[in-house]
C-alpha cells in the first residue's frame, strides 16, 4: 500500500489552525483527513515499521485533543442539525445512527490505541496489532460513509445560518472567540 509523503513523515497529523476555516464543514473535512493519516501511522505500526517517536506522539496528542472534540462537533451539532434540515427522502436518520453507533465504539477504542501507542516503543503483543488494525479499518469504514454521504448532505442541505451555528460551537469548544468581528 502506498503512503501519503504526510503519513510517511507524520506531517497529516500536526495540529490543525485553531482559527477554524470560515467553513466549519472544510474544517471538519481537514479533521477527516488528519484521521486517514492516523490510519496510516497505525497501519505502519502494526506492519512492524518503527515509527519516529514524534510521529507517536503526535498520533497520541490527535486521539486525547482533537478527536473525541470532532466527535462531539458532529454528535452535538452537525447530527442534530441535519435530522433538522434534510427531508424524509434523504433517509438521514439511518445513517446518522450508524455513525453514532460507530462514534460509541471509537470512545472505547481510543484509550486502548492510546495506550498501545504509548508502550510500541517496546513491542507490540498479536492483540496489540490485531487492535491497531481493527480501529484503522473501522475509522476508514466511517470515513468513507462520512464522505460519501454525510458531508455531501451537509453541503446541500444546511443554511448559512445552520453552519454559523456549526462554526461557533466549534470554536467554543476549542477555548475560541466566538465572535467574528
Amino acid at each position: 500500500m502506498q503512503q501519503s509523503d504526510q503519513a510517511q513523515n507524520g506531517a497529516g497529523l500536526v495540529p490543525l489552525d485553531p482559527g477554524l476555516p470560515t467553513s466549519p464543514i472544510d474544517y471538519l473535512h481537514a479533521v477527516h483527513l488528519c484521521k486517514r493519516e492516523l490510519c496510516a501511522l497505525l497501519e505502519r505500526i502494526a506492519d512492524g515499521d518503527p515509527a519516529p517517536s514524534e510521529n507517536v506522539e503526535a498520533a497520541t496528542a490527535f486521539l486525547s485533543d482533537e478527536f473525541p472534540i470532532h466527535l462531539e462537533d458532529e454528535e452535538q451539532d452537525l447530527f442534530p442539525l441535519l435530522r433538522l434540515r434534510c427531508e424524509r427522502d434523504d433517509d438521514i436518520d439511518r445513517l446518522l445512527d450508524k455513525l453514532m453507533d460507530d462514534h460509541r465504539h471509537a470512545h472505547f477504542d481510543v484509550t486502548g490505541v492510546t495506550r498501545i501507542l504509548q508502550s510500541a516503543a517496546s513491542g507490540l503483543g498479536a492483540k496489540d496489532i490485531t487492535d491497531l488494525r481493527r480501529f484503522a479499518g473501522h475509522v476508514r469504514r466511517h470515513l468513507t460513509l462520512e464522505k460519501a454521504v454525510l458531508m455531501p448532505f451537509a453541503r446541500l442541505r444546511l443554511t448559512e445560518a445552520d453552519l454559523e451555528t456549526l462554526r461557533a460551537s466549534m470554536r467554543r469548544r476549542r477555548g475560541l472567540e466566538t465572535n467574528t468581528d
